[in-house]
């Protein structure tokens, strides 16, 4: 059948229609996609399930803005050490940080020649971390040289040394974490008894604590949750520690360590238990008992045997006395027999 004429060309041109609104469809939707995500990453906005590359190095670069904001807001300090000339003897510093700073180090020379440089050398303990030459002041009569340092862990730490001329004339920074308080303390307890040890930070407030005692060459962590019966630790004042150990045995003879932690490291105290049984004091007194029993044993048998000796002497004597008068006795008898038998 022969169609019209009108109907054939409304018919061709549906047919062409169709095919074309197919392909731009497609088209436009990817189009709109694609604006949407530059809009999301110009506008900063990372869906949490969108991980594309663009979010991750937004987020490292606001990562790394966060650091270096971190840095510049350190607090900055400044450390000196003056040195009269090169005849001067070593000079030190002791710093204590206890939060992450902003450090420069400043080490100066009284000019002792007419040279304009002098070599100087910085060293971290013994590793040498920057060597160049010291510079004149205004004044032209002081060398001197600076050494930045950014302390935000204990990497950071430790002695650091300018040396001017090879090492001749050095001054040194010794850069330390807080310590605590009475190191070495020493404590004497008796067996089933309860003792408590304590540590303090009386200037700086560590982190946490952390008790430890010793096992023979190994450190082990004193675990009250474990042994609530046996370890107690007070926990109420944050520069204070207290370990309390309940019914004392001789094992609990050993040396028990008080670690505080700090933001730029630690500090150990060291506490010394000495445990003692009740027979320990008491030895004494016995041996004092006994050498006291002893002479007086000594003494009273002397004492018997001079009293039985003075009887014996005694009893000697009035024998003899006895003997002697029975002898006069007899010797008047025969005078007066001999006197009678005269007449």
């Amino acid at each position: 059948m022969r169609l019209p004429g009108s109907v054939r060309l409304r018919l061709l041109l549906t047919l062409a229609a169709l095919p074309l609104s197919d392909a731009t469809e497609p088209a436009m939707t990817t189009r709109d996609i694609n604006q949407q995500t530059q809009e999301s990453i110009s506008g900063h906005t990372v869906k949490e399930h969108d991980l594309s590359t663009s979010g991750q190095y937004f987020t490292t670069q606001d990562f790394n803005n966060q650091t270096e904001g971190n840095i510049s807001n350190l607090t900055s300090v400044v450390y000196s050490i003056s040195l009269s000339g090169v005849s001067s003897a070593p000079r030190e510093e002791y710093i204590t940080l206890e939060n992450p700073a902003n450090i420069q180090l400043s080490c100066s020379l009284a000019r002792t020649s007419d040279s304009e440089s002098i070599n100087v050398r910085w060293k971290k303990d013994n590793e040498t971390v920057d060597y160049g030459v010291a510079v004149l002041n205004e004044t032209k009569n002081v060398w001197s040289t600076q050494y930045m340092l950014n302390v935000r862990d204990r990497n950071q730490m430790g002695s650091y040394t300018c040396a001017f001329k090879n090492g001749e004339v050095k001054a040194t920074f010794h850069i330390q974490g807080p310590q605590i308080d009475g190191k070495d303390q020493h404590v004497v307890s008796y067996v089933g008894d309860s003792v408590v040890l304590v540590c303090k930070s009386v200037r700086y407030i560590p982190i946490s604590w952390i008790w430890y005692m010793s096992n023979g060459s190994d450190q082990v962590a004193v675990n009250d949750s474990l042994m609530p019966d046996k370890y107690m630790v007070n926990r109420k004042y944050a520069n204070t520690t207290k370990l309390k150990i309940l019914k004392i045995t001789e094992k609990d003879d050993s040396l028990y360590w008080c670690q505080a932690v700090f933001k730029l490291g630690e500090s150990k105290g060291k506490v010394s238990l000495k445990v003692l049984t009740y027979m320990v004091p008491l030895k004494p007194f016995l041996v004092i008992s006994a050498e006291v029993i002893f002479l007086v044993t000594i003494i009273f048998l002397y004492e018997m045997y001079s009293k039985k000796k003075q009887t014996h002497s005694d009893n000697e004597k009035e024998f003899e006395q006895i003997e002697q008068l029975k002898s006069e006795d007899s010797n008047g008898v025969e005078n007066s027999t001999t006197r009678h038998r005269k007449v």
